[in-house]
């Protein structure tokens, strides 16, 4: 076997092929540890702004109204606030993400057998009932029938945060749990989608939501041309949301929509496919951008000035005991009752002691959980009540999550895969592969 020498003044261990600084920022940001680390500064940024003296220039910046109302003769409604597009908006790049995610996971990945995901996918399933179910007792326990809206509040959960919290305290840990969090939590991201496609749409408009479809069906077939054209693709995927808007129906559906067409499977002669090349392109949009905003615009809520009346809302404490102990229960009942009454089973390297920590890292709602409140309720005061009950419960939560991970680590186990067993920039070496490839 020959060796290529090496250019003329240039060192044997040079690395020329070094990716670019913008190649590893991209990757740095699509880390799951960076993505709940920028919500968290996002939220926390945003809360301490809305309680400083400067708070009324926070409530002008969300306030202020973008875009158009009209084009010509025809009406848009696209005259919204900051904080509206934030959630309207950036949030449906999110979901275009989730619905690319889940497209993989259903045609390749953990979902492709029910068997093999059954679990999870009740898992899923109980950590969303027992939670509604919390809530709405405490409320009407309370008395407080108006906040009833927002029973779906706490069925939610945050992949990128849940994640995160694992891959930082879950060192040495089997890596089935890690394939069992994400396959409940894209479950749980699916089974929310549809929760907000039907229980929050007012006046829906068929007519648009008709054309919606038509301009997704279009997206869909250009997607599996043999040329992926993106100056083709944005505009489609534009109108779509466009149309979903205007039909009623929340304008993040239509990100799952198209996420859903695009090819899970390598096609055309390609070496990976679509699914895999467009959550790559997107995910650092996603995490580093379009999360960040949402959480800042969101998370803002004013305790001075009066604003401290919120804590006293009912739904805050319905909220707080939705995720933290109904995520818990429900994960860890369901799980019991399926294992033990079904011919379901937990994956090889996973055990019961691994669900604690599991279902704690289910409760952290946070994004889909802060959009659900926004919908929610038509007051500033039960939204308000309810995003401080929801930024309490997914930080409460992810605490119990890391202290349980750290014990269950500690404790003896056979030799499974760990969640360590690769280096922590394992991503960056087969990035850095990716890009010799390609270049």
């Amino acid at each position: 076997m020959t060796h290529a020498t090496p250019p003329s003044g240039t060192h044997p261990t040079a690395r020329p092929d070094r990716p670019s600084p913008r190649a590893r920022l991209r990757r740095w940001v699509s880390r799951e540890t960076t993505g709940g680390a920028l919500l968290i500064g996002a939220a926390l940024l945003a809360l301490l702004w809305a309680n400083s003296p400067w708070r009324d220039a926070y409530t002008a910046l969300s306030e202020t109204v973008v875009g158009p109302a009209s084009i010509g003769p025809l009406p848009l409604h696209l005259d919204l606030s900051l904080e509206t597009w934030a959630a309207d908006g950036l949030l449906a790049i999110f979901f275009f993400v989730v619905g690319v995610e889940l497209k993989q996971e259903f045609v390749a990945g953990s979902l492709r057998s029910p068997r093999q995901a059954g679990v999870p996918m009740l898992a899923a399933v109980g950590g969303m009932a027992v939670p509604a179910v919390i809530f709405t007792a405490v409320v009407l326990l309370a008395g407080d029938d108006g906040a009833l809206h927002g029973w779906a509040i706490p069925t939610a959960t945050d992949i990128a945060f849940a994640l995160g919290v694992l891959a930082v305290f879950g060192r040495g840990l089997p890596a089935a749990i890690r394939t069992f969090l994400l396959t409940l939590a894209v479950v749980d991201d699916l089974l929310a989608i549809i929760v907000i496609a039907v229980f929050y749409t007012a006046d829906l408009r068929i007519g648009f939501l008709g054309l919606a479809l038509v301009a997704v069906a279009l997206f869909a077939v250009l997607v599996r041309a043999r040329r992926t054209r993106w100056w083709l693709l944005v505009p489609v995927a534009v109108v779509a949301w466009v149309l979903v808007h205007e039909s009623g129906v929340h304008a993040t559906v239509a990100g799952v929509l198209l996420g859903f067409t695009v090819p899970a499977l390598a096609m055309h002669g390609e070496t990976e496919s679509r699914t895999h090349r467009f959550e790559h392109s997107l995910r650092p949009f996603s995490q580093g951008i379009a999360l960040p905003v949402f959480a800042f615009f969101a998370a803002g809520v004013t305790f001075v000035g009066g604003g401290g009346d919120v804590l006293g809302q009912p739904v805050v404490l319905a909220i707080v005991l939705g995720l933290v102990l109904g995520k818990l229960v429900g994960v860890l009942g369901v799980t019991a009752l399926v294992t033990r009454f079904t011919p379901l089973r937990l994956a090889p390297g996973i055990g019961v002691r691994d669900l604690l920590p599991v279902g704690l890292l289910g409760g952290i709602g946070f994004t889909v959980s802060l959009l659900i409140a926004e919908l929610s309720f038509p007051d500033s005061t039960h939204t308000d009540a309810a995003k401080i009950a929801v930024l309490a419960a997914s930080t409460i939560a992810a605490a119990l999550a890391a202290v349980a991970l750290r014990w269950d680590a500690r404790r003896a186990r056979t030799n499974d895969m760990n969640l360590d067993d690769l280096p922590d920039d394992v991503t960056d070496h087969i990035g850095d592969a990716k890009d010799r490839l390609e270049h």
